[in-house]
């Protein structure tokens, strides 16, 4: 009897000691309202975006935030405030936690089988499994492997989140330009229907050469409202690509001077554009990971061939006899060497591969592809170019010839309409241009011009996390 009460108190002691141990639940309830009002009250001068800027760019901020917003610094507020990062981030919580549970060992059992009469019957078990051939370590490298393809997801996330952000600036900065041309071309036509009026009523012109005027004129103005429409889509774009609402733009002034020079096409090797996107692209480095860890998988489903062992010491107390006991216990291979899962293994090893040259080919078809469009965009660009040359030069002869009395201000109204619809073509020219440029730099997720490089890797993000915005 006391040899059973010797048994058991230690027994209470360990399973008191590893209940005080164990987490409890912590409730995270999320509240609709409570969410909405946090993201309306987002704006690029609030004090944990400046935290976020410092900590990540280090002793390169000077003043924040800044007089006008570029490609750069607009991608900084995006990694910060867009919640698809924190979704990555959040799978790569996930994969460091299953790389723990990977490692865990398992645990002991332990018995206790009183008998009748107690306590001068009892039988007291201990169990510690042992696993073989390497099981744990196997599991172990299937975790790190998905672990750092989520790590690869969230860098992706990053390049997705600039390429949103630089293709939103370039339409908002082009839908401004654009309507600021209509005006300027509003104003030369109101101005020309002016002067055919006053022709017109002399008698030197028909009514009908007037109301053409005054017709484009219109159609003029209903051209502004449209691209005033364009410019207030492309700013909601623009607020949705960083994660803020529209307010938060308000008084904000962005500046991209370098959008009017996209860089040549021989500045760039075909060559080493191929060799980025498959060597760089983050896509084919997940999935080099994913196969990776396929073809750990397949290493532990062939090691579970090999069985487990439990082993532990056992206790009988009966009528004031004690016995111990060995024992071993192993499950015995007899009617499945465990076929079936490694046959699985191997099917998903040989799709992470076809899945892997799957993903190469289609980047190497998209950088070339990417190429080829951005090369007949700037093919374009030096065509609107040229002829907005030549009618800027039609404007200067047209300027002379009123100084000597040769034409009048309605021949220079007309050179100067149609400067301003060879200034919006090559505006859209430009536009087609570097939206070929961003899907080009998309394609091998490297920034192809200065002011498109970002000051820091997308990989040191998993080290910065906002906080409490």
């Amino acid at each position: 009897m006391n040899a059973s009460r010797t048994l058991i108190v230690p027994l209470v002691a360990l399973f008191t000691m590893s209940a005080c141990a164990m987490q409890r639940y912590h409730p995270a309830p999320l509240v609709p309202s409570t969410t909405a009002e946090r993201f309306e009250s987002r704006n690029l001068t609030d004090p944990g975006l400046q935290r976020f800027a410092d900590a990540t760019l280090g002793d390169s901020v000077v003043a924040w935030p800044p007089k006008t917003w570029n490609v750069q610094t607009l991608s900084l507020a995006a990694f910060y405030f867009n919640p698809a990062l924190d979704s990555s981030r959040a799978r790569v919580a996930a994969t460091e936690a299953a790389i723990v549970t990977a490692g865990a060992r398992p645990n002991p059992t332990v018995s206790l089988t009183p008998g009748l009469p107690f306590p001068y019957l009892l039988t007291l078990d201990f169990a510690l499994p042992i696993e073989t051939r390497g099981k744990r370590g196997d599991r172990i490298q299937i975790a790190r492997h998905l672990d750092q393809a989520a790590r690869f997801d969230l860098a992706d996330a990053t390049w997705t989140i600039r390429g949103s952000v630089r293709l939103a600036l370039v339409n908002y900065l082009t839908a401004a330009r654009t309507a600021v041309l209509l005006r300027e071309e509003a104003q030369v036509r109101g101005d020309q229907v002016a002067i055919l009026d006053r022709i017109r009523s002399v008698g030197e012109i028909p009514n009908q050469d007037v109301d053409v005027a005054r017709i484009a004129f219109a159609q003029t103005q209903v051209a502004i409202r449209t691209a005033e429409g364009q410019v207030g889509d492309a700013k909601a774009a623009l607020a949705a690509a960083v994660g803020i609402p529209v307010a938060a733009f308000d008084g904000v002034e962005f500046a991209w001077p370098e959008m009017d020079t996209p860089p040549s096409v021989e500045s760039l090797s075909a060559r080493d554009l191929q060799r980025d996107a498959v060597l760089n692209r983050l896509d084919i480095r997940r999935a080099l990971a994913q196969y990776a860890a396929a073809e750990a998988n397949v290493q532990l489903e062939i090691a579970k061939q090999y069985p487990d062992v439990n082993i532990g010491p056992g206790y009988t107390f009966e009528e004031q006899h004690s016995f111990f006991t060995v024992g071993l216990s192993v499950v015995v291979p007899v009617f499945n060497r465990n076929e079936g899962p490694i046959a699985e293994a191997d099917a998903r090893r040989k799709e992470a591969a076809a899945a892997f040259v799957e993903t190469q080919a289609r980047v190497i078809a998209r950088s070339e592809r990417a190429l080829a469009v951005y090369t007949a965009a700037l093919r374009e660009v030096a065509d609107a170019e040229a002829l907005r040359r030549l009618q800027e030069g039609q404007r200067r002869v047209t300027e002379q010839a009123i100084r000597v009395g040769a034409t009048t201000r309605l021949s220079l109204d007309g050179v100067d309409i149609q400067v301003s619809v060879l200034e919006r073509a090559h505006l859209d020219a430009l536009a087609r241009a570097q939206r070929a440029l961003g899907d080009l730099e998309d394609a091998v997720q490297h920034p192809l011009t200065p002011e498109g490089m970002l000051p820091f890797a997308p990989e040191t993000l998993l080290k910065i996390v906002p906080v409490n915005r």
